[in-house]
């Protein structure tokens, strides 16, 4: 069975205005310039008179060798989107206005095809394998992991911010 490592839980939240469309589209193009696969398992919209609450799920995944992957699971909620006209640089433009909170957990998985989980002979190999002869590849497989989604955070709080401020 794989191992799945949590190494990190990070959250952001935003109240104002921004540019829904914009947001999701700079999300997912972030991931697929770094190399992810992203996997959308869930929208759900939610109606409410002329405001939409939105859950959205994805699992973004980049394999890193047959016996490393790294996974990204992300939650984005937001609650009371409605549209919105502002002027930016003296132009009229839609925008949206809501609240939105956005969740990511980092996990480095080993052996994700459970390729090492045949009997329990390969499994005390596996354990051996991953305390004794790679556990310095770990770190820095850990470090690469934490440091992804501290980045895809960091750059999705300036994208909010900035179109925030426009």
């Amino acid at each position: 069975m794989a191992e799945r490592d949590m190494l990190l839980k990070e959250k952001v939240d935003h109240t104002g205005i921004f540019d829904f469309k914009g947001f999701y589209r700079f999300a997912h193009t972030w991931f697929k310039d770094e190399g992810y696969g992203v996997d959308e398992g869930k929208y759900s919209e939610k109606l409410s008179g002329n405001s939409k609450n939105l859950t959205i799920e994805w699992k973004a995944t980049k394999q890193l060798s047959d016996y490393f992957k790294i996974e990204h699971i992300i939650r984005f909620t937001i609650e009371n989107l409605t549209d919105v006209e502002v002027e930016v640089d003296g132009e009229k433009k839609q925008m949206n206005k809501g609240k939105v909170e956005m969740e990511i957990k980092a996990n480095l998985v080993s052996d994700p095809e459970s390729k090492w989980d045949s009997s329990s002979f390969s499994r005390f190999l596996r354990d051996v394998y991953s305390k004794y002869i790679i556990p310095t590849r770990v770190d820095s497989l850990q470090g690469m992991v934490v440091e992804d989604a501290q980045t895809f955070k960091e750059e999705l709080k300036s994208y909010l911010d900035l179109m925030g401020k426009r």
